[in-house]
């Protein structure tokens, strides 16, 4: 393979590096602890003299610009300043790179002590004294200072057992190039993280360290923060304090501050609106190590961060008017189209698969999300008559389409979410009104004709003002009209959201987290909010914006830690600059991928897992269940206390216990079933017995539009050379395999005759189903 021999290019590159930090270790560990923490003092001194002169002539400058009053003279200075800058940011970085053999090692000789010893004495520094008044670890005797080895994380009591292995050190030295290190899950990325952080605060200028989601970032910068408190570094968490606070200033000041992805950028936001510059928070942009990485800058990275504020008369609309009439229409079409489909199988049956085709074509486009019709869609050769009959009607630009519409009260496109009334829809929602009450006036020829008129000037000004009016009028209820169509026909409870404390949460496709303080734009909440009867809360504005993906650009340098970045590799180049490295493993990989299951209809799959389960659980392995929805890993739930088998749900629901479920998640027989989240970054320990059982079985419930998140599923087992398994259940009524799957798949099944509750397993079969992931990435 191509990318194979790229990364161990990439890794051959790093290598004598590794042997340098490697020789600096004997001499290291002749050092007593106080001489160890001395190195820090030393490198720091290092990087000032390698920029000395540069800071010099920038600080004469600073000075010179106070005298000047002329603005383009002083803009002058500032832009020569600028470039100093750049010049002596070059600088310091070449200083580190000569640094970092014998930066690192100082580092991984810091965790050995903190491993192999309980405590450790050295002579106090004011650092320690102050660190002392707020640090449980720290205590201080006469003039020494004692360093425990344990101590807490967010919740956690641990004591520090880890040494850095030499992949470890290969992706500090990826991370430190500004590159992303893909290593496997397990391989503790959190660990790689500190070489990295360790160097690069020896500036001065501040690292940010950020993360997915908050509980990880109190976890880690809590767990890892002796290391870097040892050396005299500062290490802070934006999460820890409140937007705009004193406390939140004091964390980016730090020298390593951990936080999430969102905070960061919304900092950044604050920040511009802010009327004083006593008001900042942040510092410079100057180095980043971003935690899963994909995530945050491939799945989110088009999601705007927004900060929103009130609109005028933001609160009067006309959902609660028109909320009665969507109802009636979509129970008329549903109403209508159940009939339809009772007579197109009765056709279909016949072998009258032409009339058949054009009753299921219109059925597709009018309810394509029907259960019934889901259902029949999955029997043999019935897929295969509907893209017939659909490629027939779509020729020239869609000229045969009306045939099939003109029954219709409304058309849905399931894959780019539009829904459009038809004629016949428009007719039956103002039947009660006037015909004009949902059609938006021409304005054009409305206006000649009252230029025609050549009515006095006030009169025909009036007259246009009256039409303006009524067009904005009508064009903001025909906007109302279609949001309440979307939302009853293509949002669906439990799916795309849920109702909390009367509010409507927006679910996350991509990890199955609630949104919080996230809503649908453009009125779509307000029409989500009308259907399920909870309060309407008012319109609201966008005063500043900013995406991740442009917010990470501003950092001078960039890393990245994931476990699974090359199906994105092209994308990170593209749009960051970054290089992707793969970091081999420390272990071998002993996790077995079963290739996929796939069953013609969702209810043998999920009879079949709920078999699976049993088995597993009976056989005392621990059972991780991954769902693409919460209404699935509650159907799943109800499934399995029918049969008796205990076992915990984690989903955006209750994503508050997540930590403690996950804690028991490795324990034998116990079955967890959890939406895609299920706990990134929380290790899964598994006892001896489990090991000795088979480890960890991962089943997957359905595969999901992404192959990442299907892979991240995949590394919750077989970590650290671990044993365990993995298996996917694919049904072709998913989603996945409806929208996008291919006419290949149904026709192999057809070919084979598959009978109700028989299963197909072939690797040809995965390779079709990854290519419809392709399609939709």
């Amino acid at each position: 393979a191509f990318v194979g021999d790229k990364s161990q290019k990439d890794v051959k590159g790093i290598q004598p590096l590794i042997v340098k930090i490697k020789s600096f270790e004997g001499a290291l560990t002749q050092l007593s602890h106080d001489e160890l923490r001395a190195k820090t003092i030393y490198f720091k001194e290092k990087i000032q003299q390698g920029r000395a002169e540069k800071d010099a002539k920038i600080a004469s400058y600073h000075l010179e610009v106070e005298k000047i009053e002329d603005i383009d003279a002083r803009e002058d200075i500032y832009a020569s300043i600028d470039a100093l800058e750049k010049e002596a940011y070059d600088l310091s970085e070449k200083v580190l790179l000569e640094i970092l053999p014998e930066a690192f090692a100082v580092i991984k000789e810091t965790a050995r002590r903190f491993k192999e010893n309980t405590s450790i004495t050295v002579s106090a520094t004011p650092k320690d004294r102050e660190l002392s008044a707020s640090k449980s670890y720290i205590t201080i005797e006469g003039d020494n200072a004692v360093w425990a080895n344990s101590w807490n994380a967010a919740g956690k009591e641990i004591t520090w057992d880890m040494i850095h292995y030499d992949v470890q050190l290969i992706g500090g030295v990826v991370l430190h190039q500004g590159k992303i290190a893909e290593m496997q899950t397990g391989e503790g990325k959190t660990l790689v993280a500190t070489l990295p952080l360790y160097l690069n605060a020896l500036t001065g200028n501040g690292v940010h360290l950020v993360t997915v989601n908050d509980y990880l970032a109190r976890r880690d910068s809590t767990w890892k923060a002796p290391l870097f408190e040892f050396h005299g570094l500062t290490v802070d968490c934006i999460d820890n304090h409140q937007p705009n606070s004193e406390g939140r200033r004091q964390a980016y000041l730090a020298d390593i501050t951990y936080g999430t992805n969102n905070e960061f950028g919304f900092d950044y936001l604050r920040d511009n609106m802010a009327h004083s510059a006593n008001d900042l928070v942040q510092r410079k942009h100057n180095f980043a190590i971003v935690d899963e990485v994909d995530s945050v800058l491939v799945d989110d990275a088009r999601t705007p961060l927004i900060i929103s504020g009130p609109v005028p008369q933001g609160d009067r609309h006309e959902f609660n008017e028109l909320k009665p009439k969507v109802d009636h229409l979509v129970n008329l079409q549903r109403t209508l189209l159940n009939g339809v489909l009772a007579e197109a199988k009765k056709l279909i049956r016949e072998g009258k698969t032409k009339e058949g085709g054009f009753l299921l074509l219109r059925v597709h486009r009018g309810l394509p999300k029907n259960k019934a019709l889901i259902k029949f869609l999955s029997e043999e050769g019935v897929k295969s008559i509907l893209q017939k009959t659909e490629n027939q009607y779509m020729q020239d630009n869609n000229r045969d389409m009306h045939k099939i519409d003109e029954a219709l009260y409304f058309v849905i496109e399931e894959k780019n979410n539009q829904v459009e009334l038809t004629d016949n829809g428009i007719k039956f929602l103002s039947q009660d009104t006037d015909n004009d009450f949902f059609v938006l006036p021409d304005i054009g020829t409305e206006i000649a004709a009252i230029e025609k008129k050549n009515a006095p000037k006030e009169e025909e000004a009036e007259m246009k003002e009256n039409l303006y009016k009524d067009f904005s009028i009508k064009s903001e209820r025909i906007h109302t009209l279609t949001q309440l169509l979307k939302a009853y026909t293509l949002f669906e409870k439990d799916t795309e959201y849920v109702i909390m404390e009367n509010k409507i949460m927006i679910v996350d496709e991509q990890t199955g987290r609630i949104m919080d303080g996230r809503r649908y734009s453009d009125g779509l909440h307000q029409a989500i909010e009308a259907k399920e009867n909870v309060k309407i809360e008012a319109v609201t504005q966008t005063f500043a914006t900013i995406t991740l993906q442009n917010y990470f650009r501003m950092y001078s340098k960039l890393g990245g830690m994931t476990g699974t970045a090359v199906t994105e590799a092209g994308e990170f180049w593209e749009i960051y600059k970054l290089d992707v490295v793969e970091i081999p493993t420390n272990r071998g990989m002993a996790r077995k991928d079963k290739e996929d299951l796939i069953y013609r209809s969702t209810r043998e799959k999920f009879n079949a897992v709920i078999e699976d389960v049993s088995q597993l659980a009976a056989a005392g392995r621990p059972v991780l269940i991954g769902t693409t929805s919460v209404e699935i890993s509650e159907l799943l739930s109800r499934m399995l206390k029918m049969r008796n088998v205990p076992h915990n749900v984690l989903n955006a629901k209750l994503h508050k216990k997540e930590a403690e479920i996950v804690a028991e998640a490795g324990k034998p027989g116990v079955v967890t079933i959890a939406t895609n989240m299920a706990g990134r970054g929380t290790d899964i320990k598994l006892t001896p017995e489990v090991k000795a059982a088979g480890g960890l079985a991962i089943i997957g419930t359905e595969r999901h539009d992404s192959r990442r998140v299907d892979r991240q599923l995949r590394g919750r087992a077989g970590r650290q050379g671990d044993p365990g398994s993995s298996q996917f259940y694919v049904s072709l009524e998913d989603n996945l395999m409806r929208l996008f799957g291919s006419e290949r798949v149904a026709k192999i099944m057809d070919r084979m005759g598959l009978k109700e509750g028989e299963v197909i397993q072939h690797s040809m079969m995965t390779k079709s189903i990854e290519r419809a992931q392709k399609k939709v990435e």
